[in-house]
This record gives structure tokens, C-alpha cells and sequence, in this order.
């Protein structure tokens, strides 16, 4: 399996557009170490051919641009067969409403994010301009299922959903049961062929034992780096939330990400979806040697590894 990392921050990108946090700051004057990045959407292959994308980012197009294989080789046919939705966030679907130019789209998702996204939305219809313009897949939890190209060819994939603990999107909350398990889901993906195991995780709300098992015997891991701390946001004023209250594990501390998983064998083991605060994203700061010195990565936009 191939994976490229078209985006690898979190909602707002990096810089954000209206912070000026010390990274934020720091990047626009040139005075950290550190580089841009487009919010998370990742894409998968078999054989470099056909591709499956991870999230579609409010950046989906400047991401789809800044790869080669994902361009049209003739006419308006795309190499991407379908789409696979972790959760409902904005900066995980927004960019469906982007591949609008009446192309057919296949979605893999839980019936609970499907749901989220058409019901009482008068933008998905941007998505109806022909009677099955989008075919949705449905993600079923913990049953493994073939995954198959948009002509319903099988891919050489296999896919399990797993649920993953998390929250409504933003513009459902309080409308939606925040206990459902579909709400958002790690994706663990298999190499029919090998047998070798990818697991993305970019939303963790804590590390249950379902989560660990999910991530088990994987050889690639990408797994939610969003803030570095509990304290991240709240510390300095920004927002009256812990880290977890926002659904996201932290990954410094006794308790956090770092800790937890360091024993995983995977030989890929990288962070992903890192907020615009969070001090990983310096390549000169000493929660960034912490996280290498553990035998993890910090994700950036371009980076590719082969499963």
C-alpha cells in the first residue's frame, strides 16, 4: 500500500487564518522552523494507479493539485475511485462540496456521518445534478469489507471501520446523540495480497481498548496529533476547552498519546491533524524530540510511505 499525506493539519490549516499564536506568528515573519501545512485529507493506493482519498479537506483541490497521480490523465476521468469519512467535522467533508463538477463520487461513511451530511442540507444538492451522481458505501463497525472500485471492481483493499470515541461536528451538536459510535471511526485498512495492515486514526477523543485493538499488528499508523497538551487552548485564552472536551486525547503527559502507544511495534507511526498551537509542528522544539526520540513522526503535506 502506498499513502500520501496530501494535508496534515488540523481544521484552519497552518498558519490559521486569524491567529497570531507564537507558531502562527513565527511562521508568517520567518522566525520558527517550521513549515505550512493544508488541513488533513490523506489518499491511499494499491498499485499507484487508482486512489482512494481519506477525508476530503476544505483543501481538497490545491491538495489534489500539488500530486501528481491524482490529475486526469484524459478528458474528465480521475484516478480517484471514492472517498472514505472518518467523522462529520467540516474539515474532514466540506470539500465533497468542491468535486461538484459533475463527476460521479463514490463515499464510504457510517449511516450516522452519511446522515449528517445530506439530511437538511440544501448544499448537497450541489452533489445531485444527475440521479446517482453520489453512490454512498456504508461503513458497518467492525465488519471487515471489500474495498471496491467505483466500477464495483474490487481494489485489492480491504477496510474495517472501528469506533473511535469523539463528538458531533460542530454544526450537530446538541442535535444528535453525542453517545453514538458511528459518530467517528478509525479506518484500519488491509493488503488483501500481504496481509499488512494500515490504521488512520485522525480523531481520538481517549485510548480505549477498542481503539488499541484497532491499531494492533498495523505497519502504519496515523494517528490524531492535535494538541500537545490538555491545556493547549485554554492556557493562553483562546477557547474555554480542555483538549478532551474538544474529543481530542493530548499527546504529552503521563496519559497521553506519546506514553500510551510508544510500545506499538508498527514500523510507520505517525502524527497527523496537529492544530496550529501545538509545538510539534517546530522542528526545533523540544515536545518535537521528544515525539522523534520515541520512534514517532510528525506528518507534513507530501509525505508518502509504503505498507
Amino acid at each position: 500500500m502506498i499513502l500520501r499525506i496530501l494535508g496534515s493539519a488540523a481544521g484552519g490549516g497552518f498558519p490559521q487564518w486569524n491567529c497570531a499564536c507564537t507558531n502562527c506568528s513565527g511562521l508568517r515573519q520567518g522566525l520558527i522552523v517550521a513549515s505550512p501545512r493544508t488541513q488533513e485529507s490523506s489518499c491511499l493506493s494499491v498499485d499507484g494507479r487508482a486512489w482512494f482519498l481519506i477525508n476530503a479537506s476544505p483543501d481538497i483541490r490545491v491538495q489534489i493539485e500539488s500530486f501528481g497521480p491524482l490529475h486526469p490523465a484524459i478528458g474528465r476521468a480521475t484516478p480517484i475511485e471514492a472517498i472514505f469519512l472518518t467523522n462529520g467535522d467540516l474539515d474532514h467533508c466540506l470539500g465533497l462540496l468542491s468535486l461538484r463538477e459533475s463527476q460521479p463520487v463514490v463515499i464510504y461513511a457510517t449511516d450516522t456521518v452519511r446522515r449528517g451530511f445530506t439530511e437538511g442540507n440544501v448544499l448537497y444538492r450541489t452533489l445531485e445534478r444527475f440521479p446517482g451522481q453520489v453512490t454512498w458505501r456504508r461503513l458497518v463497525l467492525g465488519e471487515e469489507d471489500a474495498v471496491r472500485h467505483a466500477n464495483g471492481v474490487p481494489s485489492g483493499l480491504a477496510v474495517t471501520a472501528f469506533a473511535v470515541p469523539g463528538k458531533p461536528p460542530v454544526h450537530l451538536d446538541g442535535m444528535v446523540d453525542r453517545e453514538q459510535p458511528e459518530l467517528n471511526v478509525g479506518l484500519r485498512f488491509r493488503n488483501v495480497e500481504n496481509g499488512r495492515v494500515l490504521a488512520y486514526v485522525s480523531s481520538v477523543g481517549r485510548i480505549t481498548e477498542a481503539v488499541l485493538e484497532g491499531l494492533a499488528g498495523a505497519e502504519g499508523i496515523l494517528f490524531d496529533g492535535t494538541f500537545w497538551s490538555s491545556d493547549e487552548l485554554s492556557g493562553p485564552g483562546f477557547l474555554r476547552k480542555s483538549a478532551e472536551e474538544l474529543a481530542h486525547c493530548p499527546i504529552g503527559g503521563m496519559d497521553g498519546s506519546l506514553a500510551r502507544l510508544t510500545g506499538l511495534p508498527a514500523r510507520h507511526r505517525i502524527f497527523i491533524h496537529m492544530n496550529n498551537t501545538n509545538p510539534i509542528l517546530r522542528e526545533d522544539a523540544r515536545e518535537r524530540t521528544m515525539v522523534e526520540a520515541s520512534g514517532w513522526q510528525v506528518g507534513r503535506d507530501g509525505m508518502e510511505i509504503h505498507v
